[in-house]
């Protein structure tokens, strides 16, 4: 006599999605599932070449420290230190490569709170009527005058990724992680496209903490 196999619950969820799609009209998909990676984003630094020769000096170039997961994009071995009002201060601010076209930091809502500043959720890029700060590096200091933000959550995807989800650049999306004894659900998730994008969702390192992302057993991506 035959065995009965009981079957995965990736098979099963698949079985569901193809009678679902066959239901409503639409053909079956017939690409595999994206692989979703989900990142703890911690406080860094994005800088302009000349912000960069302020810091380390003339003829400065970043150095690569550990690559990162989207393409080219790298933790650079430069780090300096951040100083806030009443002299407080974030010390080995990571720098991450390659430089911008302009001079960017991104901190979690605690990194705020021990600098004693009130620093708004913005889009990276995004730093009119931002606070700035001092940063001080090995060869010099310079001033920002904005430009210190939260980063806002949110999820890097190709163009086939987009198609797939069913969305588009600067659309919303809602991400569900599921750890032990903790569930989660991150809505206003900010799609952004391009076609150098790996799927990748990026949150800082408090909302990391708040799901347990580092013993999480699920990630999903849900179009609300």
């Amino acid at each position: 006599m035959s065995a009965i196999l009981n079957p995965s619950r990736t098979i099963v969820e698949e079985l569901v999605r193809s009678t679902l799609f066959r239901t409503i009209g639409h053909q079956v998909p017939t690409s595999p599932l994206p692989q979703l990676k989900v990142s703890s984003s911690a406080r860094h630094m994005h800088i302009s070449p000349q912000n960069l020769e302020t810091l380390f000096g003339p003829g400065a170039k970043l150095t690569v420290h550990k690559m990162l997961y989207q393409e080219g994009q790298f933790a650079a071995e430069q780090t300096v230190t951040l100083i806030g009002p009443r002299r407080r201060v974030i010390p080995n601010l990571r720098i991450l490569g390659p430089c911008r076209n302009l001079t960017q930091i991104e901190l979690a809502l605690t990194d705020a709170v021990q600098l004693g500043m009130d620093i708004p959720v913005k889009m990276s890029g995004d730093i009119e009527g931002t606070p700035g700060g001092y940063v001080m590096g090995p060869k010099g200091m310079l001033e920002m005058k904005n430009g210190i933000i939260r980063a806002a959550r949110h999820v890097h995807m190709s163009p086939a990724d987009a198609k797939f989800y069913g969305v588009k650049h600067l659309d919303i999306i809602t991400l569900k992680v599921t750890s032990a004894g903790c569930n989660t659900r991150f809505d206003d998730l900010i799609v952004r496209v391009d076609p150098s994008f790996k799927l990748e969702v990026h949150m800082d390192t408090d909302e990391a903490n708040a799901c347990d992302l580092d013993r999480a057993t699920k990630v999903e991506l849900v179009k609300q």
